[in-house]
């Protein structure tokens, strides 16, 4: 078995802001050695089997790269110079389809569009001149994604081993609705310390993201499993299939089939709980889940289960002339919240700050994040039981 497993090599898990502890406690539980949490990023070492590991299981990681060349660039020229100076013929084959993603922070390049259509050219002509034949690219659905990052003219060029945004799980169905990301709904809950065990309550619960990526949580289930067609490793000339396939056996194998905790949610819209009940279904977790239709004022925490957490993400009101509206969904959030989640952590996750403040309770926490462009917070609220405590018997 010794020569499947490959010398340790540097890697970039990338997320969203905010979640980078997160991820690296998700790596770090893998077995990786972290060497430097940035901003948005995660720069870690490990080997061929961390890689295929990290890309199935890793809840918060959007992208995995696989750094393999770095140069500097003053300019055009240089940029073109040191792109076909790499030996590509070892990352893409020329009967493949590749696409590049570019991200220019700092230089004297203007525009990351440009450098990515540079560097396509260099590495086109470089096909074309050794072999007379070259890769095509094929921007939405490539074989090999590459990822450029120049900062300051320091040019980083990586492999991306998942191909497509690891937020797309696969499970979720079409939906009409902006809900969270599922990267973002595993983070939240991994940021409130959950322990997959303890009751989780989502009162408005909407097309049932937060609730999906509980289930995962809980049974043991890794997210990658969802995935559709090929990861973009797969399509790497070092790809080992054997070992891949054992990663995904050891995966499938850790799966919990008895309920681990108490998961319920509920919605006022009985569509988004028509349309949760399809992408729980389509993520075969029904059995983890129950869902129902209820007005957020009328939730309470179920009689019999031990008190655990309750967990939403209400609406924060972009449009115009909502505020009084919904300084009213969350003046009932925190009337709702102090009436029958007593002995409960709550977490609100909202971009509407303001009225937050209605919730009427002092937070224990916050934390920064942001939901797509939006500024947001996660708030805790520990919901103490007060004068209600049960008399304890004797």
């Amino acid at each position: 078995m010794a020569n499947r497993r490959s010398r340790p090599f540097p890697m970039t898990a990338t997320t969203q802001f905010g979640l980078e502890e997160v991820l690296a406690d998700e790596l770090h539980q893998l077995g990786a050695h972290i060497e430097k949490v940035g901003q948005r990023a995660v720069e870690f070492s490990g080997d061929k089997q961390l890689l295929y590991e990290a890309v199935l299981w890793c809840r918060t990681a959007m992208r995995i790269l696989v750094p393999f060349a770095g140069f500097y660039a003053r300019d055009e020229k240089a940029l073109y110079r040191e792109v076909g100076r790499i030996d590509w013929k070892e990352f893409i084959g020329a009967d493949q389809t590749f696409a590049i993603t570019a991200v220019v922070n700092k230089s004297s390049f203007e525009h990351s569009l440009f450098v990515a259509q540079l560097t396509k050219d260099a590495i086109v002509d470089q096909f074309r001149n050794r072999t007379g034949q070259r890769p095509s690219v094929d921007v939405k659905n490539p074989d090999i994604r590459l990822h450029l990052h120049m900062l300051e003219n320091e040019v980083t060029l990586s492999l991306d081993a998942a191909g497509d945004s690891l937020h797309r799980r696969g499970y979720r169905q079409q939906t009409n609705v902006a809900p969270l990301n599922e990267v973002l709904a595993a983070g939240l809950l991994l940021l409130t310390g959950w322990d997959g065990k303890k009751t989780l309550i989502d009162p408005m619960c909407g097309s049932g993201t937060l609730l999906t990526e509980a289930a995962l949580i809980a049974q043991r289930i890794a997210p990658g499993l969802y995935h559709q067609g090929k990861f973009g490793f797969e399509n790497w000339p070092d790809f080992e299939a054997a070992l891949w396939e054992s990663v995904q056996l050891d995966a499938r194998q850790m799966r919990l089939e008895e309920p681990q905790a108490y998961l319920a949610g509920s919605d006022i819209s009985r569509e988004f709980i028509e349309l949760a009940r399809e992408n729980v279904a389509a993520a075969d977790l029904e059995d983890f889940i129950r869902l129902g239709v209820r007005d957020v004022a009328e939730a309470k925490a179920p009689a019999k289960e031990a008190p655990g957490i309750v967990i939403m993400n209400p609406p924060y009101g972009e449009r115009i002339g909502q505020e009084s509206e919904m300084e009213a969904l969350y003046k009932t959030i925190g009337d709702t919240l102090k009436a029958g989640f007593q002995g409960y952590d709550a977490y609100i996750f909202t971009g509407n700050l303001e009225a937050a403040k209605r919730i009427g309770l002092k937070t224990s926490r916050r934390v920064p994040l942001y939901n797509g462009p939006i500024e947001c917070r996660l708030l805790k609220y520990e919901l103490y039981q007060g004068s209600r405590k049960a008399a304890r018997p004797e």
